[in-house]
C-alpha cells in the first residue's frame, strides 16, 4: 500500500444535511490506483455538525477489538479543535470509492490514516475560521479555535462551529496539502488515553456483533458442508428436512472455494437457528471428495522430511557463496524447527445476515475484516453488480485474520437470494468454524550457519518447506526473502520447497511473522551459544552500525538496524537483563526480537518449569512504533494481548490435525485456548519513541514473545525445543 496524498480538488465541503447540520466530507485521492482498476481509490472522512454544537464523526474502519473505531476518530477530533466529550462515532458502512480501503489487517490504519483524518479535521478547522474571518471582518490570522469554538481573542468574540456553519458551507475547500496541523506539544486528543467507544456497551451486553443482528421476520440457516475441503455435492436428499416443522427453504451453495456451477453446502434455513441445527442430521449428501481424501497431517510429515534432505526447489534470497563460506568457517550450527497448522479459533463463530430486495439489491449485515473483498466475491459468485451490493459494517467478536476471509457473506448471500423479503442469518456452530477455517500454514526449516574464530556470522542457509502450488507458496505460506539476518551476512541461501494441500489457508495474527520470529530467533539464540555470546549481544554485533536494509517487497519498509538495537536495549535495561544463565532450577529467561508491520519489537519472558509444565511469570515489552502513541490505554491493551495471544500459541495451541483429507478437531476440547490461570501476572510496557511516522499495533508485538519463551525454557532446562508448541515431553 502506498501512502495517501491530498489536494484541493479533492476535498469536497459544503453540503447542509437536512437543513440541520454541517457534513464536512473529505475525499482524500490515494497515490496509487485501486489495483487492478486504473482508477483512484477514495478516502473519506465525515464530521457532521449538529445544531448542539456536538460533532458524529464516522469510523471508516472494521472495529475488530483493536480499537480503531475510537483511535481514527481521535485523529480527525484533534485537528478540528473539540473536546472528545463533544464526539459521537457512528461505523460507517462499507464505500471504498468514498473512504479508501476499509480493512483490519496488516496494522495498516494507523500508518495509512495519521496524516489524512488529521488533515480532514483541520480542512474542516479552516474553513469554519474563515467563516468566522468573513463574518466579522477580522483576519483569520487573529483567530484561534477551541473546544468547538472559533475565538477573537482581542474583542472577546466567539461562535461555535455550529453557529458558523452556514457561512462555512460557502468557503472554498482549501488546500489540505498546505492545512497548517497542530504541533504535538499542543495535542489535547493525541495521545490521551480514552476507552473504547463501544467498551460500556460491550460491558452491558447491548447487541453489537453480526451475530447479534436482527431484522423483521428473520429466519435462520445452519450449514451442512462438505468435511473434505474442496469437495462437492454430487447429489442430495432434504425429503426428510423439509418435512420437520417450521423449515423455510433447503438451499445449496457454493462457498466461493469451489469451481463455479458446483456446490459444497446446503443451508437448512427454519424460523430458529436452533431448529436448523437440529434437522441437519435429516440432509442425506452424498460427497465427491475422493481427489482430496489423501491429503493427512502425517503425509505432509513424511514429504517434508524427505524434502528436508534434498535441494530446495526453488531460490529465495542469495548471496556470495555459503557453501563455500560454511567450508572454511569455525564452527557451524544446524537444526531443525517446525511449527504447525492452526486454527483462528474466534469466539464469536463465523455468522453473516442478508437481505434480497424484490429489486434486486442485497444488503448485507458482515462481521468482516474486509468487506470490500466479501462485495467482490458475492458479485462474482452469484454474477450481480457490486453496486447492487450494500455491507453494513458490525462489531467483531474475534478474527485475528480469519474474517479477512469472506465465505460466510457468499453462502448466506445465495440463501437471500432463494428467499427474497426474507432476511436471512447464518450461524456457524463451533465444528463448523473449527473445521471450515482458512489456516495458518505449517512450515519446516533446516537452518545452517557458520561462524568465524570471533563468533561473528559469516554464512547462512536456511531450506524453508511449506504448502504451495505451481512452484508457490499458497496464501499465508510465504517467507520474506530479506528476513532478517540475511541481508547483513555476506553469504547466505535461502531456498525453498512445496506440499501440496487441499486446506484453504490464510493469514493468522502477525501472519509469517508469527512463524518466522520462532524459527530465526530461536536459532540465532543457538548460534549466540556457539559463539560464547547471549542472543542480545549477537544482534548487537550483527546488526553492526545504524544503517537501512531493503525489504523484498515493493512498498514494504525498510529495515532500520537503528531502531532495532534501540529496542533490544531498551528491554535488556528494563528487565535487568545480565545474559547471565539461571542459576535457579526450573526458572528460566528468554530474549526475543522481531520486525513486521513496521513496529520493531523486544521481549524478555521469565518462566517457570515444573513437572513438565511451563508457566509465563512475566513479560517485558520494549516497543518503537514511531513519535505517537495515540491512544496509550488501548496501545497498552493492544500489547498486552498480543503477548498473550503469542503465549497460546507456542504453549497452548494444538496442532490442526486432517485425516483423509479432513480437519479432525471438532471443539475447544481438541484445540484448547488460553485461560485466565495461564497468562502472566505482568505484562510490562515501555516504549522507545523515535522521530517517525505512528504505526499499527495490533500485531508487531506478538512475534517476539514466542522465541523468547523458547529461549527462556532453554534456560531454565538446557533443552531446545525447535517444534511448536513447546512441549516439555
Amino acid at each position: 500500500m502506498s501512502t495517501v496524498s491530498l489536494n484541493r480538488r479533492s476535498f469536497i465541503a459544503a453540503t447542509i444535511a437536512g437543513g440541520a447540520a454541517l457534513t464536512f466530507e473529505a475525499r482524500l485521492t490515494l497515490a496509487r490506483a485501486a489495483a487492478g482498476t486504473g482508477e483512484p481509490a477514495l478516502l473519506g472522512a465525515f464530521i457532521h455538525i449538529a445544531p448542539d454544537n456536538t460533532f458524529i464523526i464516522e469510523a471508516k474502519n472494521p472495529e475488530i477489538g483493536q480499537g480503531i473505531k475510537t483511535m481514527l476518530p481521535m485523529l480527525i477530533a484533534e485537528e478540528l479543535d473539540v473536546s472528545w466529550s463533544q464526539i459521537r462515532i457512528r461505523q460507517a458502512d462499507t464505500n471504498e470509492k468514498l473512504y479508501g480501503m476499509q480493512i483490519a489487517g496488516g496494522s495498516w490504519a494507523t500508518p495509512f490514516n495519521w496524516m489524512p483524518a488529521r488533515q480532514a479535521g483541520a480542512g474542516a478547522r479552516q474553513m469554519l475560521v474563515l467563516a468566522a474571518e468573513k463574518l466579522w471582518g477580522v483576519p483569520a490570522a487573529s483567530l484561534t479555535t477551541e473546544a468547538g469554538e472559533v475565538i477573537h481573542k482581542a474583542s472577546g468574540r466567539r461562535a461555535t462551529y455550529a453557529s458558523l456553519a452556514p457561512e462555512a458551507v460557502k468557503i472554498a475547500a482549501p488546500d489540505l496539502e498546505k492545512v497548517p496541523l497542530k504541533s504535538p506539544e499542543t495535542f489535547r486528543i493525541i495521545g490521551k488515553s480514552q476507552p473504547g467507544v463501544d467498551t460500556p456497551a460491550i460491558v452491558r451486553g447491548a447487541p453489537l456483533f453480526g451475530i447479534d443482528t436482527r431484522l423483521p421476520g428473520m429466519v435462520y440457516a445452519a450449514m451442512v458442508k462438505c468435511p473434505v475441503q474442496g469437495g462437492t455435492i454430487r447429489q442430495f436428499s432434504d425429503a426428510l428436512v423439509r418435512q420437520q416443522r417450521g423449515i423455510s427453504a433447503v438451499v445449496p451453495v457454493n462457498s466461493g472455494e469451489v469451481p463455479a456451477g458446483k456446490h459444497d453446502a446446503v443451508l437448512i434455513v427454519a424460523d430458529s437457528w436452533w431448529r436448523a441445527n437440529k434437522v441437519r442430521e435429516k440432509l442425506t449428501v452424498e460427497w465427491d471428495s475422493a481427489a482430496q481424501a489423501g491429503f493427512s497431517t502425517a503425509g505432509y510429515a513424511k514429504q517434508a522430511a524427505a524434502l528436508l534432505g534434498s535441494a530446495p526447489q526453488s531460490s529465495l534470497f542469495k548471496a556470495g557463496n555459503a557453501d563455500a563460506a560454511l567450508a572454511r568457517a569455525a564452527k557451524t550450527i544446524t537444526a531443525d524447527y517446525a511449527y504447525p497448522i492452526l486454527s483462528h479459533a474466534t469466539l464469536e463463530p463465523q455468522n453473516c445476515t442478508a437481505l434480497m430486495h424484490a429489486d434486486g439489491k442485497l444488503e448485507i449485515w458482515a462481521p468482516s475484516q474486509w468487506p470490500a473483498e466479501g462485495i467482490k466475491d458475492v458479485a462474482r459468485v452469484m454474477s450481480i453488480a457490486p453496486e447492487a451490493i450494500t455491507v453494513h459494517l458490525t462489531r467483531i467478536g474475534g478474527g485475528f485474520g480469519r474474517r479477512l476471509m469472506n465465505d460466510y457473506m457468499v453462502m448466506v448471500a445465495q440463501a437471500a437470494k432463494a428467499m427474497p423479503g426474507r432476511p436471512v442469518q447464518l450461524i456457524f456452530d463451533r465444528t463448523d468454524d473449527m473445521r471450515n477455517d482458512y489456516y495458518r500454514p505449517g512450515g519446516w526449516h533446516r537452518l545452517i550457519a557458520g561462524i568465524d574464530a570471533s563468533g561473528a556470522m559469516i554464512a547462512l542457509k536456511d531450506h524453508f518447506i511449506t504448502f504451495g502450488a505451481g512452484g508457490k507458496p499458497i496464501r499465508a505460506a510465504e517467507m520474506n526473502a530479506h528476513e532478517f539476518p540475511g541481508p547483513v551476512i555476506a553469504d547466505v541461501d535461502y531456498g525453498m520447497s512445496f506440499i501440496a494441500t487441499n486446506l484453504a489457508t490464510g493469514w493468522l495474527r502477525a501472519p509469517t511473522s508469527n512463524a518466522m520470529a520462532f524459527v530465526f530467533q530461536g536459532f540465532l539464540a543457538e548460534v549466540a551459544a556457539a559463539a560464547g555470546l547471549d542472543l542480545p549481544e549477537l544482534m548487537r554485533r550483527t546488526l553492526g552500525g545504524p544503517k537501512m536494509l531493503p525489504r523484498a517487497e515493493e512498498g514494504e519498509p525498510e529495515f532500520s538496524t537503528a531502531r532495532a538495537r534501540g529496542v533490544i536495549d531498551a528491554v535488556c535495561k528494563f528487565a535487568s537483563w545480565t545474559g547471565k544463565p539461571s542459576t535457579v532450577k526450573g526458572k528460566g529467561r528468554g530474549f526475543g526480537f522481531y520486525f513486521s508491520h513496521r513496529g520493531y519489537f523486544a521481549e524478555v519472558v521469565d518462566v517457570t518449569v515444573a513437572d513438565g509444565a511451563v508457566k509465563v511469570d512475566k513479560v517485558w515489552v520494549a516497543g518503537d512504533i514511531g513519535a505517537q502513541v495515540i491512544n496509550p490505554l488501548n496501545a497498552e491493551h493492544q500489547m498486552q494481548g498480543a503477548a498473550i495471544d503469542g503465549i497460546a500459541q507456542a504453549l497452548v495451541w494444538q496442532p490442526i490435525v486432517q485425516e483423509a483429507g479432513a480437519v479432525a478437531q471438532e471443539n475447544f476440547l481438541d484445540f484448547p485456548m488460553m485461560r485466565i490461570e495461564m497468562a502472566p501476572e505482568d505484562v510490562a510496557i515501555t516504549w522507545v519513541k523515535t522521530d517517525n511516522p505512528p504505526t499499527g499495533l495490533g500485531e508487531p508485538a506478538l512475534p517476539p514473545v514466542i522465541p523468547a519463551i523458547a529461549n527462556a525454557i532453554h534456560d531454565a532446562t538446557g533443552k531446545r525445543l525447535r517444534t511448536l508448541p513447546l512441549q516439555m515431553s
